[in-house]
């Protein structure tokens, strides 16, 4: 899959955000504001496996439905792939 450089930059911020996490914890910041910025840490994530997930599933559906042939394989297989991820 060619991934998209809107996704690629969504990562690169995840990446700023969790040596955000390290920077705020070498500075010994309180435990409340490190576990925050870890959740928007996971949210993040969260939002990009789903944005991922769905592009596939989107051209696999397209290129299933060129063939000729039933979605639902690649239905199941991008369930598995989101429940597998959480």
């Amino acid at each position: 899959m060619d991934y998209p450089k809107d996704i690629k930059n969504r990562l690169k911020r995840i990446e700023g955000q969790v040596r955000g996490v390290l920077r705020m914890m070498e500075e010994e910041k309180d435990c409340k504001e490190v576990i925050t910025q870890l959740s928007a840490v996971r949210s993040a994530v969260d939002r990009s496996i789903g944005y991922i997930v769905a592009k596939n599933l989107e051209s696999c559906l397209i290129e299933q439905q060129e063939k000729g042939e039933s979605a639902e394989e690649v239905i199941q297989e991008a369930v598995n792939l989101l429940v597998k991820s959480r």
